[in-house]
């Protein structure tokens, strides 16, 4: 796997349970995966270190989408197993291409556009309404790389002396204009795919964001409609087929009730995803156990949830350093929570791990979420909640 950040640390366990080996690319000696994983240490925008890498392992795959296209393309062309390849993980890598792409399909897409400069993102506002968000096409996430422009006056001040203004001055362009989405919440559908062809999928997901950055994930998505849910795995799955990947695909949703078919495309990873992690705990088959099956092109695992439904909560940075001891506060407290450390060193709103709780054995839906946001405060914050958290989501 090229990069060793947490996705790489939890797909090692899902290796070592298959009785695969597994290695990792790590961009230092004590990255989240170096730490519980054999590794090189190398650069992944390095050719050289790339080649290395690839030359001890039977198949690549990927815990980010930062690896240059040229370069994967001369990995393959050297009859390296890339999966998902190139010509998938571009519409990862560059929204500008899935945006093309959903729209060549005829997917649910927002309206959107290549922009320049300033002038060209006027006109896009004046053409498509105000407020309208833009996007550095390659490298944004956890809500970097975006950008709401309230008016055409917000769009001129950021223009001089902003965020546009630091866009256009380093180069990045063109620009991903979108149309601002009026949405009831975002969605995430997940789907597995084999070389062979074989696909397994996941059910819906409701994917809490607060400051973009996810928080919260309850699966499957709760009071969401069949036939919604039904489209947007469908949806999944077609983008999975058409675009060729392999491994694990996750389909960021808005879902739009009472426009199209209930649901817009917002983002690809072609990785396993955080909207994913409530499967290590919740599911027959994690995300982490498909993505190895996937790649390797064995036999697909059962998906489906188990009990009622399942919760997952992330971990920020938070006042609590000693994350070891916040652990076993949480451990303590709710013996429902499955706690998972990434091995990071503690920063304001840095992602540090996640909780999962299981609706079952007499645990409603309700306090599986109660449960999982006091286990995440306990470890980001020495302290239990209130219960507000949950009160106040919509």
């Amino acid at each position: 796997m090229i990069g060793g950040g947490q996705l790489a640390r939890m797909m090692a366990g899902a290796a070592a349970e298959l009785g695969v080996p597994f290695r990792v690319l790590a961009e230092a000696p004590d990255a989240s995966a170096a730490q519980v994983a054999p590794h090189m240490v190398g650069d992944h925008a390095d050719l050289a270190d790339l080649r290395a890498f690839a030359a001890t392992v039977d198949v690549v795959t990927f815990d980010h989408e930062h690896v240059p296209t040229e370069h994967l393309r001369a990995l393959q062309e050297a009859g390296v197993a890339v999966r998902p390849g190139p010509e998938a993980l571009q519409h990862a890598q560059d929204k500008l291409v899935m945006r093309a792409a959903v729209e060549r399909m005829g997917l649910p897409n927002p309206a959107w556009a290549p922009v320049d400069d300033l002038e060209a993102v006027l006109a896009f506002g004046d053409e498509h309404g105000w407020p309208m968000i833009l996007k550095t096409p390659r490298g944004g996430y956890d809500g970097k790389g975006v950008l709401k422009l309230d008016d055409a006056d917000d769009a001129r001040a950021s223009a001089a002396d902003g965020t546009l203004a630091a866009w256009l001055g380093a180069g990045i362009t063109p620009l991903l204009a979108e149309a601002l989405v009026p949405f009831s919440r975002e969605l995430s559908a997940q789907v597995a795919r084999t070389p062979s062809g074989e696909v397994a999928v996941y059910p819906v997901v409701d994917s809490v964001q607060v400051a973009g950055v996810c928080d919260l994930v309850v699966a499957p998505a709760q009071d969401l409609d069949p036939a919604v849910a039904a489209a947007a795995t469908a949806a999944a799955v077609r983008l999975a087929e058409e675009l060729d990947v392999t491994g694990m695909l996750a389909v960021e949703l808005f879902e739009t009730p009472g426009v199209g078919p209930g649901f817009q495309v917002n983002e690809l990873a072609m990785r396993p995803h955080n909207s994913g992690h409530w499967s290590m705990d919740g599911a027959v088959t994690g995300q982490f156990e498909q993505h190895v099956r996937a790649v390797l092109d064995l036999p697909l695992g059962q998906t489906a949830p188990r009990g009622a439904g399942v919760v997952m909560k992330n971990v920020l940075g938070g006042a609590r350093e000693d994350l070891h001891a916040g652990s076993v506060a949480a451990l303590a407290a709710h013996p429902q929570a499955k706690v998972h450390l990434y091995g990071k060193d503690v920063r304001p709103g840095r992602k540090v791990g996640h909780v999962n709780v299981v609706a079952d054995h007499g645990l409603s839906l309700e306090e599986a979420v109660r449960t999982a946001e006091s286990a995440a405060a306990l470890l980001r914050d020495d302290a239990p909640t209130t219960g507000t958290e949950t009160e106040a989501r919509p």
